[in-house]
């Protein structure tokens, strides 16, 4: 089961506030920001700064 749709709009990047999207895999959420990708584990995005991965 992917992220709801409804989830993806309320949804924000919790270091900046900004708005996130699904990556093209459908396993993470970017902010482009920030330049950090949230991993989703199990269909729960993981929305820790800490936990988070730059991106390059």
């Amino acid at each position: 089961m992917a992220i709801h749709p409804e989830l993806l709009e309320i949804l924000a990047c919790p270091k900046c506030k900004g708005d996130i999207r699904l990556n093209e895999s459908k396993d993470g959420l970017i902010c482009d920001r920030c330049r950090l990708l949230y991993e989703i584990k199990d269909d729960i995005p993981i929305m820790l700064i800490d936990e988070a991965k730059p991106i390059e």
